[in-house]
């Protein structure tokens, strides 16, 4: 496995702005669990990355809110198999799709008018609705 972390062809996060940590992991394994240190943290340096544009930076910082820590790191955190290797593979993933989203702008949004006929069916629906109600009120003698 190459330390760098290709996203797209284009886009290629260098390893040294990636850095992981391995930490015992929770949930099942029996005893393996107590002695092996399976969960993994990957860290991305955001600020540090030069692969990536300002724009993309900002929308990633937007995606991943909750995700950085007290230094400004993108933490991802992987503790899925019993395996360290795999959860250190499904973290770079996970990542990796992460900043595929933040690569695509989103759209602009073009403002729209409703149409005649929906604007009419929506008052026939409220005439229609108001009818019920007032054919529910008190009968006077």
């Amino acid at each position: 496995m190459s330390t760098d972390l290709r996203v797209t062809d284009r886009v290629v996060i260098d390893g040294a702005d990636l850095s992981f940590t391995a930490v015992r992991s929770s949930g099942p394994g029996g005893q393996h669990v107590n002695t092996a240190s399976t969960k993994v943290e990957l860290r991305f340096d955001l600020e540090g990355c030069a692969a990536l544009g300002e724009d993309v930076k900002a929308r990633l910082r937007e995606l991943a809110k909750g995700r950085f820590d007290a230094d400004g790191f993108l933490v991802v955190v992987s503790q899925s198999t019993r395996s360290q290797h795999r959860n250190m593979q499904d973290a770079r993933e996970r990542l990796a799709a992460l900043v595929r989203t933040a690569l695509t702008p989103p759209k602009k949004r073009r403002p729209t008018r409703p149409t005649a006929a929906s604007r009419r069916r929506r008052l026939d629906a409220k005439r229609q609705q108001s009818e019920k109600k007032q054919g529910r009120s008190r009968v006077s003698d």
